[in-house]
């Protein structure tokens, strides 16, 4: 890559901005995806916490759905389902971590009181009321589960992308950047030494001809003086 590049002062001042601005921007890359790392252990903390909420949630839910089923029979339960008449509703939003833009999940109607799930109260036992409870806290701890881990996906891939981005100019770009630097360097020096030397031997052989002119000189005064 080095022999592509002309060997001149400017081309030289180029690439010295160019090393300047690259090494300004690894070390920003390296403070980003240091900071998106420690975002990421933070996130992936949460995320392990909300997980072990989901998998107790489950099995709550499933030991009351089976409950429920077992006392009060699969019809009783499918009717207080269908009797729903309100579902949850979600809205998203999002958040930026540093630079990085999260989902925020918004859920309303997941939770509900007796009367507003649809189905009668006198119709119904407890059982099936904490099947309906245990779901409603399952539903939660899904739309959170899904938050955090659709968050930690998109931290994940950012740092990533910024490894690479760190690591392209770590191992490519500048090295390519400081051969070119030395290689101009060693071509300037190099025209500077020839230069030197060229203006050695012009400066030299002006000497020699102005030595000649004065022997000429001379010469022709002695002659002269030798006629007189």
């Amino acid at each position: 890559m080095a022999k592509d590049v002309k060997p001149t002062r400017k081309n030289l001042m180029q690439i010295e901005d160019r090393i300047e601005l690259s090494e300004r921007g690894h070390d920003t890359l390296e403070k980003k995806r240091d900071g998106l790392i420690m975002e990421f252990m933070d996130i992936l903390d949460q995320a392990q916490d909300v997980r072990e909420d989901l998998d107790d949630s489950y099995d709550r839910a499933q030991r009351a759905i089976n409950m429920a089923r077992a006392m009060d029979g699969d019809v009783a339960v499918r009717g207080a389902a269908a009797a729903l008449k309100e579902h949850p509703e979600l809205t998203t939003q999002s958040k930026n971590i540093m630079g990085v833009v999260v989902p925020q999940i918004e859920s309303s109607k997941v939770k509900k009181n007796l009367d507003e799930r649809g189905y009668g109260v006198l119709g119904t036992s407890a059982r099936i009321d904490e099947a309906a409870d245990a779901y409603e806290e399952l539903l939660e701890q899904i739309i959170l589960a899904a938050e955090v881990e659709t968050a930690m996906k998109k931290m994940l891939e950012e740092i990533e992308t910024t490894k690479r981005r760190v690591n392209a100019l770590e191992f490519k770009l500048l090295p390519d950047l400081r051969e070119n630097q030395e290689y101009i360097e060693q071509k300037l020096e190099e025209q500077e030494r020839e230069e030197i030397f060229r203006m050695k031997k012009i400066k030299a052989k002006k000497e020699a001809e102005e030595r000649a002119e004065r022997e000429e000189e001379e010469e022709e005064v002695e002659a002269v003086a030798a006629d007189d």
